[in-house]
């Protein structure tokens, strides 16, 4: 895949998790499909608004939505957050490490700037 359309797809991804309720409809996704009406059960905003979610949930590639008769059953597409997760796993090791280096800090006051 081309860097940037990649990071024009991690753009898209994480401008789309932005939003809570968007997370919460992806959690509510991850245990199966579901229309429009059933993701909209538990939020306190329209049908409507819901459906706007599903939209640039959508467009982000993180959901597709079919046609069954009436209904529009939305479902949880893994790959882009795959993508993201790979990314954010490359500053793995930068908040391991600047962990490590905060609890040797802590462990041993002595060898502080103040000290050593």
């Amino acid at each position: 895949m081309n860097k940037s359309l990649a990071v024009d797809q991690l753009s898209d991804t994480f401008a789309a998790l932005a939003d809570p309720t968007r997370r919460a409809i992806l959690g509510r996704l991850s245990e199966g499909e579901a229309t429009v009406n059933e993701l909209a059960e538990p939020f306190p905003i329209s049908v409507q608004a819901v459906s706007k979610h599903l939209q640039v949930l959508e467009r982000a590639g993180l959901i597709t939505r079919r046609r069954a008769a009436q209904l529009r059953p939305s479902r949880l597409q893994g790959a882009p957050l795959a993508d993201a997760a790979d990314w954010l796993e490359q500053y793995r090791r930068f908040w391991e490490g600047s962990f490590d280096q905060l609890e040797a800090r802590l462990r041993s006051p002595e060898e502080g700037p103040d000290n050593g």
